[in-house]
């Protein structure tokens, strides 16, 4: 298998990066700068195009469009990933489970369902996670942020999981009804 060179290296937390660009971006992540902001709600971003997909998102603009099915996308690497459904081509397979996928990077996430790498930690309690994913929702426990609201009865939740469970509860009722 080829391996990309990764020769620009993370004084902080010892990860690799393929280029100087890549550095300077990830060096953002430890210092939290974010300077890129909303006009709209005053939510800051480390990086333009998260601020671009921020927007997108508030707007609904999805200027990306798919030729076979006319599908839109706000973003390229949307438009790029659905098109893996019109071809059914996933060329990266894992050698431990049956699971394939469109990309090398995806098949790298997912081999640490195998491995058991935790790569990602709370600054707060150190308890690592496989996924960044999951160290999100697991640091609203220590912000106390919850921002998933139930539609119904206002009431929030720290992750989404949870607040779908809640809302089986108001189906449930109204199913009953």
């Amino acid at each position: 298998m080829h391996r990309v060179k990764k020769p620009h290296k993370c004084d902080h937390c010892q990860r690799s990066l393929r280029d100087s660009y890549s550095l300077i971006r990830h060096m953002q992540s430890h210092t939290g700068e974010k300077p890129f902001s909303c006009d709209h709600c005053q939510k800051s971003f480390k990086f333009s195009s998260s601020l671009i997909r921020h927007k997108r998102a508030q707007t609904g603009e999805k200027p990306f469009s798919c030729i076979v099915c006319k599908k839109s996308f706000s973003s390229k690497r949307g438009l790029s990933n659905h098109m893996y459904d019109h071809t059914g081509d996933r060329p990266f397979n894992c050698s431990e489970c049956t699971k394939s996928f469109n990309f090398q990077s995806q098949l790298n996430v997912h081999m640490r369902v195998h491995t058991g790498e935790k790569p990602f930690s709370c600054v707060y309690c150190m308890k690592s996670f496989s996924f960044h994913h999951n160290l999100k929702v697991h640091m609203n426990i220590h912000t106390g942020e919850k921002p998933f609201s139930c539609i119904v009865c206002k009431m929030s939740f720290s992750d989404q999981s949870n607040a779908k469970r809640h809302m089986q509860v108001h189906e449930r009722k109204f199913l009953q009804m």
